[in-house]
């Protein structure tokens, strides 16, 4: 058995070994205010002063933005005469908080837009940020920081994504969106939307401030009426009803990546009994040197020849009855008698689910 196998199963035990509290969730984890959400920028920017792995002159519209850029500060010059590879045309993008006022700062995330090799060491200029309706909310400026490099000359090595990037606290707002708090009735948005989850939010806050307060209309909403005292605290409600507890329910799900390897099953997760015959095909090719060599007295020439050969094994397993389980623990014992790697992990529940043997929603990333 691997070790990332390992680690998934002693995953799974400890899920199962979890106490029931670990279930209480606040509100606040599960549910928002409609209307006070973020809100989407964003804008396009030049990254300069990179060491050469910027966009190349086929890049054109990099090479007009600079032009475009220089001219505002009275510098006259033919995009086709720009041979700079120090810079990098790039998106930047950020979210603006609900309620945030002008003048406070937000995180910004950069993309390059062109070829640049990577934005580490640049410097994004003053860039505006607009919303959908088009207008500026925000502007950005600072230097990059990269999670990541890339090494060029001959060999290329790259390590995470170096044509990325974030500047922290790099945005300034200019406009705020300040939703309205009004004396009217409250609605709470689930994330996730569950009638389960919204009946029992719904319980909460009635026995929190008082019964026929609150009631949910679907699986999504949540209608809170704001009692006559406290009407003028509006903030200090919503900050004792979002601290409220409840016992949230969620959906069993297993959810899988395929390009990590990676598997993370919840603690409802069951399996029917079922058979599982899983096995590997490996299949090599192999390169061969062969040296065609001319008779004594011809004309030829000693000639290099490769010559493949293809060789195909299968692995042979035994099919393994898989018992229906209960918990977590003992799905985790009955995976460890498969002896697979996570990705073929991975196929096995896949396969599982077509077949009806799984009791979870399969997610697949």
């Amino acid at each position: 058995m691997t070790r990332a196998l390992r680690r998934l199963l002693l995953l799974l035990v400890t899920l199962a070994s979890l106490p029931a509290s670990a279930a209480q969730v606040r509100i606040k984890e599960l549910a928002d205010v409609q209307g006070a959400r973020e809100n989407e920028l964003f804008g396009y920017g030049l990254v300069v002063g990179l060491a050469g792995t910027g966009d190349n002159e086929r890049v054109l519209f990099t090479s007009q933005s600079i032009a475009g850029m220089l001219g505002r500060l009275g510098i006259r010059i033919d995009p086709k005469d720009i041979h700079s590879h120090n810079v990098a045309a790039a998106m930047v993008t950020a979210r603006l908080p609900a309620f945030a006022r002008p003048g406070t700062r937000i995180d910004v995330s950069v993309g390059s837009l062109g070829d640049a090799r990577s934005l580490a060491g640049g410097v994004l200029l003053i860039t505006p940020l607009t919303g959908p309706d088009g207008k500026v909310y925000a502007v950005a400026q600072g230097s990059v920081q990269v999670g990541g490099f890339g090494v060029g000359a001959g060999s290329t090595l790259a390590k995470n994504t170096p044509t990325s990037g974030r500047v922290p606290g790099g945005a300034t707002i200019e406009k705020s969106v300040a939703p309205e708090l009004g004396p009217g009735p409250m609605l709470l948005g689930l994330r996730r939307p569950d009638f389960t989850n919204a009946a029992r939010i719904a319980t909460a806050v009635n026995g929190a401030i008082g019964a026929g307060n609150a009631r949910a209309v679907d699986s999504a909403t949540v209608e809170v009426k704001i009692p006559d005292n406290a009407k003028e605290d509006t903030v200090g409600f919503l900050a004792k009803l979002e601290v409220l507890e409840i016992d949230a329910d969620q959906r069993a799900r297993v959810v899988v990546s395929e390009r990590t390897g990676t598997v993370v099953a919840g603690e409802r997760v069951r399996i029917r009994a079922v058979a599982v015959a899983q096995g590997g095909l490996q299949i090599s090719i192999a390169v061969q040197p062969q040296v065609s060599q001319p008779s004594a007295f011809g004309q030829g020439q000693t000639m290099l020849a490769n010559t493949e050969r293809v060789l195909a094994k299968e692995e042979a397993r035994g099919a393994v009855a898989l018992p229906a389980t209960s918990s977590v623990a003992d799905l985790a014992k009955a995976l460890n008698t498969l002896g697979a790697t996570p990705r073929d992990l991975i196929a096995i529940l896949e396969a599982m689910k077509a077949a009806g043997a799984l009791d979870a929603e399969l997610e697949v990333l």
